[in-house]
């Protein structure tokens, strides 16, 4: 276990407390070496070099992987962008559309699992994404509840991805030549929101180009953003009941990167992400563009972020992409 992890460990207990009601309801040889000394500062440009997003909206498929990480069962839901006529609900094991699509790894809150989360990642699919959401053996519903057990969680991720990325090259798979390796995300809520700030801190992953999270914290994780320039859009609702929205701010404070922060001004801890409304319009909307500029490098997507997350007066900005 590294120093930092260690480190981490001793502020668990006040993770345990912090994340208590998040929700309503050993890496591959593939995955390129963390850097030795992970306080390095960021590169000055994002790595994703400037394109076009699909213009048009795609059926949605959805499947489900069956992976194991040493003793820890990790089944992914896989939502992607199908062959067929957008709008309808999603289809199992349907057709890929034809296509080089970005990928996005998102992790559910405590208590929570990634279908609970399907009105937003459908929508990112729908969009040009691959979603890809493990379900974790030690927080999701049912489960024993281990809060500390987030701390393992950005690993989880990281084998997740080199699993899913695999599919691209694997004879006969769906997803056979429609990933896009090269052009990947993270995201999280909650305690999926530790996960992802983890993968971009402590447990920092080479791979991510872009990181969403959305009612985060750093406790067990901190706030020594290394690596790659990798921009980040911060959601948070200011009368959040779990998480203080001040701490979700000061995690935003502490990014080096490009990056923004939605901040919902009724929103709570996460029923924007849970069902359908004009939040979640707000939300999905300034997600998919950010998405589409960090994921895809289109520029005119980054002109349209503000103004959506702005729409209907139910959020206010703050714009440093």
């Amino acid at each position: 276990m590294s120093r930092r992890w260690r480190a981490a460990l001793l502020t668990a207990g006040l993770l345990a407390a912090g994340l208590t009601g998040c929700s309503a309801k050993a890496p591959t040889a593939e995955r390129p070496a963390a850097p030795a000394d992970r306080s390095t500062s960021a590169t000055p440009t994002p790595r994703v070099p400037a394109g076009n997003a699909p213009t048009e909206s795609f059926a949605v498929g959805v499947r489900q992987l069956t992976l194991k990480r040493d003793d820890r069962s990790l089944p992914v839901t896989v939502w992607y962008p199908a062959a067929g006529t957008a709008g309808g609900d999603p289809e199992r094991s349907v057709a890929a559309a034809d296509g080089d699509f970005p990928v996005v790894m998102f992790s559910h809150g405590l208590g929570g699992r990634p279908d609970d989360y399907a009105a937003l990642l459908t929508r990112w699919a729908a969009a040009g994404f691959v979603v890809a959401a493990p379900t974790f053996p030690h927080t999701s519903r049912g489960a024993d509840g281990n809060v500390l057990d987030v701390l393992n969680q950005p690993a989880d991720v990281s084998y997740a991805l080199t699993r899913v990325l695999a599919l691209d090259g694997a004879a006969g798979d769906p997803l056979r030549g429609r990933l896009a390796a090269d052009r990947v995300a993270a995201a999280g809520h909650s305690a999926g929101g530790v996960t992802t700030i983890g993968l971009f801190t402590a447990g920092r992953d080479e791979r991510l180009d872009a990181g969403v999270v959305f009612a985060g914290t750093s406790l067990g994780v901190g706030t020594a953003f290394a690596g790659a320039t990798a921009p980040q859009l911060f959601v948070h609702g200011e009368l959040d009941e779990v998480i203080e929205y001040a701490a979700g701010k000061a995690v935003y404070d502490a990014v080096p990167w490009p990056k923004a922060m939605l901040s919902l001004s009724e929103g709570d801890h996460g029923r924007a992400l849970l069902s359908d409304g004009a939040a979640l319009r707000v939300v999905a909307d300034t997600t998919v563009e950010f998405l589409r500029w960090s994921l895809y490098g289109d520029a005119a997507a980054k002109g349209r972020i503000a103004s959506d997350a702005t729409r209907g007066g139910l959020a206010t900005f703050d714009n440093h992409l």
